[in-house]
């Protein structure tokens, strides 16, 4: 798997892109601690612990305000073995499902032990990050396909009967790779997905949420993302849930008002492509980021995993400053986030200044070593 050669980096083009980088981020993490304390919980149980208009502000889970889950621990350490990828090509190994993997490894020991081990001089600054070992209920299909080395692909996934949505709420780090061809960031975020998700429609699932957040961190409007999402499906075997979800999704916007009704309609089962589908959805008729993500976590699916998916949209097309400040000041683990979105924008525009056959920063390789 190669990349494109990507165009020169102006500076307003580097601080555009590490807007929408940091956006997609920190949206992320604060749409998975948006839902994370009604999760589970349908509309009716909403409404009863916070109102009538359900959940507005960020709300108590797992000891505190701002609490994230094991969804955005993934999504940092999907980061983290990207950038490591790029570390390593000049070794000449280039294979990015693989670094990705090691990183998904570097996660699961986070949720078997009490915390980072000094030893390991091969783990890089982010997996010696305290509050990264705290287990946020974890899906069991994410520890069963990374309870051992062994790497799943498309031919031989893990866990091939899942669907759940766990791979796509990882996975809009992958549409960060603006050199990237689209049909490329697709198939890395499949063949990652494959590592714990092996339902066909779960990794079409995540691959087309790549493909969307690439469109948007390219400056391309949601409806173009979408219709860029449509053409990646359309070359693939077994596409049509994903399209059709993606379909409804866009057809629910001429349907009337947006509620909690119409997006647990969306969310149907629970599964990938309908959650990306209710994603898709919330990111349209929101009339601003805190209204889309507040549509994304109240109704009767679960309102983490579609307040992440939201939140990443919402971050890519709008950049950071969108976000909600006041919902930001108490997320969990936001100067991890930014250091870790300020490493990838700098990686992707300046690796070469980092590291190369000419040398390489000792800092650098201390963070992201090629191993």
């Amino acid at each position: 798997m190669g990349a494109t050669a990507g165009a020169v980096w102006g500076r307003t083009e580097q601080q555009d892109f590490r807007s929408r980088v940091r956006g997609t981020l920190l949206g992320v993490a604060v749409g998975d601690a948006l839902g994370t304390p009604v999760d589970g919980l349908g509309i009716d149980g909403i409404r009863e612990a916070h109102g009538a208009e359900g959940l507005v502000d960020l709300a108590p889970a797992y000891g505190r305000r701002g609490a994230v889950t094991h969804i955005t621990q993934l999504t940092l350490f999907s980061v983290d073995g990207l950038i490591r990828a790029q570390v390593r090509r000049d070794t000449g190994a280039w294979h990015p499902p693989t670094d990705v993997h090691r990183a998904y490894l570097r996660w699961a020991a986070t949720q078997r032990d009490w915390g980072p081990d000094e030893r390991r001089k091969d783990d890089g600054w982010l997996a010696r990050e305290e509050w990264l070992y705290a287990r946020r209920d974890p899906h069991r299909s994410l520890l069963l396909g990374l309870g051992d080395d062994i790497m799943g692909t498309p031919d031989t996934p893990k866990n091939p009967g899942e669907s759940g949505p766990e791979a796509a709420t990882r996975s809009a780090p992958f549409g960060l790779l603006v050199g990237w061809e689209p049909q490329l960031v697709a198939q890395l975020a499949v063949e990652c997905a494959a590592q714990t998700h092996g339902h066909p429609t779960a990794s079409l699932a995540a691959g087309a949420y790549a493909v969307i957040v690439h469109a948007l961190a390219l400056g391309e409007s949601l409806d173009g993302a979408v219709q860029r999402a449509f053409a990646m499906l359309a070359a693939r075997p077994g596409h049509q849930p994903v399209s059709d979800a993606l379909q409804h999704a866009l057809g629910a916007v001429r349907q009337g008002m947006p509620g909690p009704e119409r997006v647990s309609e969306l969310c149907g089962a629970g599964t990938a492509e309908s959650l990306v589908a209710a994603a898709v959805y919330c990111a349209l008729v929101a009339a601003d980021v805190r209204h889309g993500l507040c549509l994304a976590v109240n109704h009767d699916g679960p309102s983490a995993a579609t307040g992440a998916l939201t939140g990443g949209l919402l971050g890519a097309l709008h950049g950071e400053t969108a976000l909600p400040p006041a919902w930001l000041a108490e997320l969990e683990g936001r100067p991890t986030v930014l250091e870790l979105a300020d490493d990838f924008a700098m990686e992707m525009t300046q690796g070469p200044a980092l590291h190369g056959p000419g040398g390489s920063s000792p800092g650098w390789l201390a963070r992201y070593p090629r191993a």
